[in-house]
């Protein structure tokens, strides 16, 4: 699934100076489990990103630091440890399922609101820039009551993304827009067991990704057609 952008750029160079990450540049991938596996698994979406962004001339080098079960309390906490003192350009922010997903051992929406905010606020005043992520679904049935809940962390980390002028990787939408057109008979269609990851969801978030950077649909086209090959 690929969704149009703007002008289609054709070289290595033109690429680049369209992308927001640029070639040397160190990307942090935050998350829990979902990310954990995105680096772990070769065919993840951690890796993913790292091959489209090369395949298209991009090359950077990937700093992973997903841990499974993480909380944004937790994120927050290991901020400084993980991520910054390696001295990132970027960091992706992955954070939303286990703080709803944990249910009472879950993160309140405020508490939620106040440590990604932390979270964001601490990374740009050390100079590294923020993609916020969406987080994606707790199940695959859209109208259970753990995506009705998680519906309102997406909506705060969208006005945070703009108020932080981050680019927003809305990767909730782009599931449910993928889950909504996909034939009903599938009972999995994106996940293995409803949150982590299956092929097919490893691909659809890494798209997501490779498009808040600003890559174009031709170039989302190149990555695909690398991570087949």
């Amino acid at each position: 699934m690929f969704i149009a952008t703007t002008a289609l750029l054709v070289t290595a160079r033109g690429a680049e100076a369209r992308a927001l990450v640029k070639s040397g540049e160190k990307i942090a991938f935050m998350g829990d489990s979902i990310t954990a596996a995105g680096w772990s698994n070769p065919h993840g979406y951690v890796r993913l990103v790292v091959a489209g962004l090369k395949a298209n001339g991009i090359e950077v080098d990937a700093i992973p630091a997903g841990i499974s079960g993480h909380k944004s309390n937790q994120m927050l906490e290991r901020l400084q440890r993980d991520v910054l003192e390696k001295n990132p350009d970027w960091m992706t922010l992955s954070c939303g399922v286990n703080d709803v997903w944990h249910g009472a051992k879950g993160i309140p929406l405020d508490q939620y609101k106040t440590n990604i905010t932390a979270i964001v606020d601490q990374c740009q005043a050390k100079g590294v820039k923020v993609m916020i992520l969406t987080a994606t679904v707790i199940g695959e049935d859209l109208q259970n009551d753990n995506n009705k809940k998680l519906a309102s962390y997406n909506d705060f980390l969208r006005t945070l993304a703009k108020k932080k002028k981050c680019p927003l990787a809305d990767l909730n939408n782009i599931f449910q827009q993928a889950l909504k057109a996909s034939p009903a008979k599938e009972a999995l269609k994106f996940t293995r067991d409803g949150v982590h990851m299956n092929p097919d969801g490893d691909r659809l978030m890494a798209q997501g990704i490779l498009q808040a950077f600003g890559l174009s649909r031709k170039q989302l086209k190149t990555a695909e057609d690398s991570w087949s090959r």
